[in-house]
């Protein structure tokens, strides 16, 4: 009988610990640290405005987070294009001053593209309240040229401290500008009605962002006084492949995402967005602070692994099982639940919005695994193949818009139809990206 035992249980044990082996090792790479670094901050970054929900649903009106939701569509469509992508190849020189020279280069770009917005607002604010049908946005775009600059700065700071492997000052520095985010939208909600400490939230949450991130910049200060007009100049011309291809590329992504707000404002009303935009804000945290702690580590992991081997495909690979593995559980209880949920944290009143969020949950959690591993395109340096999709997005984008308005669709039938043509477009980028990761 002991000897029954014993050939039995030795093969078991013998595999366990093999397999816990294996498992330890994993939890001990750089990469796995390097995670687990970024999620200690963001978890926290993540809690913060989860915490602070429900007093924000209850201090304003769905039609103030309406409001908040047209100026993000501005802020977010050009921000994304406010350093023209060269922000994106921060992590890529070999030479340190390079790198420098593209942080600032970024920032300079971005100062140019928030005073030429402030000179539009000037013009023709009036005539862009009018055509997005929110006359109340009119006094709120004064703020989107600072915003603009603000997102800019973050940006290269952000990546460059990706890039330096300061992950723990990344974490950090998340923490600052959702905390910032929250003090302000709670304190100025409190002391004034409408949409104002909503707007003046987004203004000033990048602003305590970039102090902790701008930290490690500065101590190369002596490098950047260095630099000159010709070396912002070359590395401008070694990398305008990210202003050429990436740049039309993520604006048409976010373009594409953003016009969803633009649209419902002109074909149903502002309330109707309100709770949209609530819907979209819940179900976006995963996708902005853990997905994005991903998008960061991988980055600069596959930029390593090409460099030595000329694919990426192997960090691919444990990449995307690490990102099912994190969301399905998560996605699921939204699913499920998510009316429950909105109601029971943010108020009978926001019952419209769970109901919202239980019809897009498929597409966020899409979008939640295709985020990171999209960036394998700028790894290897693959714009155009990432300006095609983006432009097939913008497309399908729009067709829908147009069948919608056509076919005078209620908003849950757009919905469906959204939800499902667009997360279908994102298991083919997945298709894709799993191909540029191997080195084809």
């Amino acid at each position: 009988m002991k000897k029954i035992d014993t050939c039995f249980f030795v093969p078991l044990l013998t595999l366990f610990y093999e397999r816990n082996e294996k498992m330890l090792k994993i939890l001990k790479s750089e990469f796995s640290k390097n995670i687990i670094t970024l999620l200690s901050g963001t978890v926290i970054a993540q809690a913060i405005p989860i915490a602070v929900m429900p007093i924000l649903s209850r201090i304003y009106a769905p039609e103030d987070f309406g409001i908040l939701a047209v100026f993000v569509s501005f802020t977010s469509v050009i921000g994304a294009i406010a350093n023209a992508r060269y922000e994106m190849a921060i992590v890529l020189p070999k030479e340190e001053r390079d790198a420098l020279a593209l942080v600032l280069l970024g920032a300079s770009i971005a100062f140019v593209f928030s005073v030429i917005f402030l000179a539009v607002v000037v013009i023709w604010g009036d005539f862009i309240a009018q055509l997005t049908k929110t006359p109340a946005i009119a006094p709120w775009l004064y703020f989107i040229p600072f915003s603009i600059f603000f997102i800019g700065l973050f940006n290269v700071l952000n990546y460059y401290n990706t890039r330096t492997k300061h992950f723990k000052i990344i974490a950090r520095a998340n923490v600052f500008k959702t905390l910032g985010l929250s003090v302000v939208n709670i304190f100025v909600g409190l002391l004034k009605q409408g949409p104002l400490g909503l707007i003046l939230g987004q203004v000033f949450s990048f602003f305590f962002g970039n102090y902790r991130l701008s930290k490690t910049v500065l101590e190369q200060k002596e490098t950047i006084k260095s630099l000159q007009i010709e070396d912002l100049k070359r590395v401008a011309k070694r990398y305008r492949n990210f202003p050429q291809l990436s740049m039309p590329s993520i604006f048409a992504n976010v373009l594409s995402v953003n016009l969803t707000n633009l649209f419902t404002t002109t074909l149903f009303d502002i309330r109707t967005l309100g709770f949209y935009s609530m819907a979209n804000r819940i179900l976006g945290i995963p996708t902005v602070f853990i997905g994005q702690a991903f998008g960061q580590v991988y980055m600069q992991e596959a930029s390593s692994s090409r460099q030595k081997t000329g694919e990426a495909h192997k960090i691919f690979k444990s990449t995307l099982i690490k990102l099912v593995l994190i969301s399905l559980p998560v996605f699921v209880l939204l699913y499920f639940f998510s009316e429950e949920l909105f109601v029971l944290f943010l108020g009978e009143k926001w019952r419209v919005a769970g109901v919202y969020a239980r019809v897009l949950v498929p597409l966020f959690w899409m979008r939640f695994i295709t985020a990171p591993l999209s960036l394998t395109n700028i790894v290897f340096e693959k714009q155009k193949i990432a300006l095609f999709w983006q432009l097939g997005l913008l497309l399908l984008t729009l067709i829908i818009f147009l069948v919608v308005y056509y076919e005078h669709y209620s908003f849950f039938s757009f919905m469906y139809l959204y939800v499902i043509v667009l997360a279908l477009y994102y298991v083919f980028l997945l298709v894709i990206v799993n191909n540029v990761a191997k080195g084809k």
